[in-house]
């Protein structure tokens, strides 16, 4: 079902090729980028022998008559980057040798709900497929990179704008699952926020934590804070926003004409402070949740709650790269613990 569904979003983007994205890792802080390039596996460029499905699409659908040539610009964890240079211009493409099409076609229909919003700009993707020596791929527009990240209050304006645009009507959650880094995202829709955020988020990783350390400490006390996170919410209007869900510096960026861009993203309908939850690793100053907070007011205890969306990915950072981040979640459920009394 959710491989036919991207196929049919992504059949039917535009395909006018004119601009793509990638991290621009010389942007990165250090400690993040170290973070998530020790993660996952290492991917392999595919040799261009027999049957490659990149190139076929380029060439057909992609309008293109000829690469003139193509070019590594890096890539995350687990994913390799390139630039494929057309006489129809360039487009960015990832693959990944060990990961098959659902993750790529978990990040095309996040992209293009994105862009569907007419809000912020992200990259338009075009295919996902199948390698036919294993693993995946995804095709997209290359968007050209800026000097800098761009006006950080128009980073917070044209985000709340994509945050108010897009509601859905199912609730919490997304039409398929997908991968927060290289960690699973279930998606399962679900009708009250608090009840999603417990279940498929802290829940979830508190079980990989004890299921890959044991650590049956961090679990039960995370769980003893998921059954007592109620009043954190007393007063909030809560409703289920699109949200990027992994918006750190590493997904954020500007193009030429210095509008923001974000990309790689985890996205689902969530409440929307949740997507301040990398905050730790985006640089988010006071010029971007002022002009956030113009176009989404503030609600009644953002401040107490914050920590709370924190502790998602600081669990999920002690998943994928170890007991370096186990501390920073720790306290967070310690600290709540202490507030709450439980």
């Amino acid at each position: 079902m959710a491989a036919n569904v991207a196929l049919a979003l992504l059949s039917s983007c535009s395909c006018s090729p004119s601009t793509s994205a990638a991290a621009a890792s010389s942007l990165l802080p250090s400690r993040c980028l170290a973070s998530r390039r020790r993660a996952g596996s290492r991917v392999t460029i595919m040799a261009a022998l027999g049957h490659d499905p990149i190139r076929e699409w380029i060439l057909t659908e992609g309008k293109a008559t000829q690469i003139k040539g193509i070019r590594s610009i890096g890539g995350g964890c687990i994913n390799n980057a390139q630039r494929y240079d057309t006489d129809a211009g360039p487009f960015f493409v990832k693959t990944n040798s060990r990961i098959g099409p659902e993750m790529f076609e978990g990040e095309a229909l996040g992209l293009k709900a994105m862009y569907d919003t007419k809000s912020i700009r992200v990259p338009l993707p075009y295919k996902v497929g199948s390698l036919p020596t294993g693993g995946s791929f995804i095709i997209m527009e290359f968007i050209e990179f800026g000097p800098s990240r761009g006006d950080q209050s128009v980073l917070g304006r044209k985000l709340a704008e994509m945050h108010k645009a897009a509601k859905s009507d199912k609730g919490y959650g997304f039409h398929v699952d997908n991968t927060i880094g290289s960690t699973p995202q279930i998606n399962t829709w679900t009708a009250d926020w608090i009840e999603f955020y417990s279940k498929h988020r802290l829940g979830y990783q508190l079980e990989l934590a004890s299921r890959r350390y044991g650590d049956s400490a961090i679990y039960e006390k995370g769980q003893r804070l998921i059954k007592n996170i109620h009043p954190l919410f007393d007063g909030a209007v809560i409703e289920p926003c699109l949200l990027h869900g992994d918006l750190w510096s590493g997904n954020i960026s500007s193009d030429s004409n210095g509008d923001p861009v974000i990309l790689d993203p985890a996205c689902y309908y969530g409440h929307n402070e949740a997507e301040f939850g990398m905050s730790w690793c985006a640089g988010f100053g006071g010029d971007f949740y002022n002009a956030y907070f113009q176009v989404m007011p503030k609600q009644p205890g953002f401040e107490k709650r914050r920590d709370l969306y924190l502790l998602y990915h600081y669990l999920n950072h002690y998943n994928l790269f170890g007991s370096g981040y186990r501390s920073s979640a720790m306290s967070i459920i310690e600290d709540y613990l202490y507030v709450l009394a439980a």
